[in-house]
């Protein structure tokens, strides 16, 4: 079945950097579209970023020039760079999977920013 594991989340000062890894099995990895999303206290699940099985990358305004999404195909792996945190970045991020009209995700890894 389809599996996603996220990890390398946790306590950073702010200006710290993080990376975040999604581990995937149960489908052909190299030929689906994946994202990262993330969702703050209170707040409702939000697009972080995407990358195609293409390579081609977007990212929300709110992190664009600090956070990188890449992939690595032959171990099913999607990374999230992410730099310059602030405490504004605090939340649970997500690895998404979209297979057909369904979508996936992982268990999520949590990332506190705070002095």
């Amino acid at each position: 079945q389809v599996q996603l594991v996220e990890s390398g989340g946790g306590l950073v000062q702010p200006g710290g950097s993080l990376r975040l890894s999604c581990v995937t099995s149960g489908f052909s990895f190299a030929i689906v579209d994946m994202a990262w999303y993330r969702q703050a206290p209170g707040k409702q699940r939000e697009l972080v970023a995407r990358i195609t099985r293409g390579h081609s990358t977007n990212y929300a305004d709110s992190v664009k020039g600090r956070f990188t999404i890449s992939r690595d195909n032959p171990k099913n792996t999607v990374y999230l760079q992410i730099n310059s945190l602030t405490p504004e970045d605090t939340a649970v991020y997500y690895c998404n999977a979209g297979i057909g009209s369904k979508n996936f995700w992982g268990q999520g890894t949590q990332v506190t920013v705070s002095s």
